[in-house]
C-alpha cells in the first residue's frame, strides 16, 4: 500500500476516533503542533523517515514532545503508528487529517497572495469570492506577502488559480509575443 493510502486510512480512522470521543479541537491541535515542529526542524522529519532510528526512539522523542499537552488520544494514536514502524508517515497522515477535518466541517481553505498586508474590507470580498467559487459557507484564508507580484493577487482554491496580478500578466504578454514571434517565423 502507498504511503498516500496508508497516511488517508490513518488520517480517517484519527478523525472519526476524535469525533467520536469528543476530542476533535486537541486532536488537531497536536496534529498543527507536529506539522509546525517538523516544518522548523528538518532532523525530526528525517529521523520519522529512518529505518536506522528504532521505533522505541522514534516513540520517545513523540512523548517528549507532547507529554505535557498533548491528548491522550493523539498520544495513543502516535505510539501506535510508531509500533506498527510507519512513522514515516506521520507527517503525511498529519496532513492528510487536517485536510479531512476542513472537510469535514465545510471548511474551505484558500490562499491569497498580495503584495501588501490585507485590509478587513479586501479580505472580507476574497472571503466572498472563495465561497462564490467553493459553495462552502465557511472559509479560512491563508494570506501571503509577494512583493515580485509588483501589484494584484494570486487567489488559490483548490486547483483553481485567479491569476490577476501585474507579474502574471506581464508574464502573459510576453507569452502572446513569443507565440506570435514564433507563428510569424514558421
Amino acid at each position: 500500500m502507498t504511503a498516500i493510502k496508508v497516511a488517508s486510512r490513518y488520517a480517517k480512522a484519527l478523525l472519526e476516533l476524535a469525533v467520536e470521543r469528543n476530542a476533535l479541537e486537541p486532536v488537531l491541535k497536536d496534529v498543527k503542533k507536529l506539522i509546525t515542529l517538523s516544518s522548523e526542524n528538518r532532523g525530526l522529519v528525517l529521523m520519522f523517515e529512518s529505518p536506522i532510528v528504532n521505533t522505541e526512539k522514534k516513540g520517545n522523542v513523540l512523548k517528549a514532545l507532547f507529554e505535557k499537552d498533548g491528548h491522550q488520544i493523539t498520544m495513543n494514536f502516535f505510539d501506535i503508528v510508531t509500533r506498527k514502524n510507519r512513522s514515516n508517515v506521520l507527517l503525511a497522515t498529519a496532513k492528510e487529517f487536517i485536510r479531512q477535518y476542513n472537510q469535514h466541517l465545510g471548511i474551505q481553505i484558500a490562499e491569497v497572495t498580495t503584495t501588501v498586508p490585507l485590509t478587513a474590507d479586501l479580505r472580507s470580498k476574497f472571503v466572498a469570492v472563495v465561497k462564490e467559487i467553493s459553495g462552502k459557507a465557511k472559509v479560512e484564508l491563508e494570506e501571503k506577502i509577494d512583493p515580485n507580484l509588483i501589484g494584484g493577487f494570486v487567489l488559490k482554491v483548490d486547483d483553481k488559480v485567479l491569476d490577476d496580478s501585474l507579474s502574471g500578466k506581464l508574464r502573459d504578454l510576453r507569452l502572446g509575443f513569443a507565440q506570435r514571434y514564433f507563428v510569424k517565423l514558421y
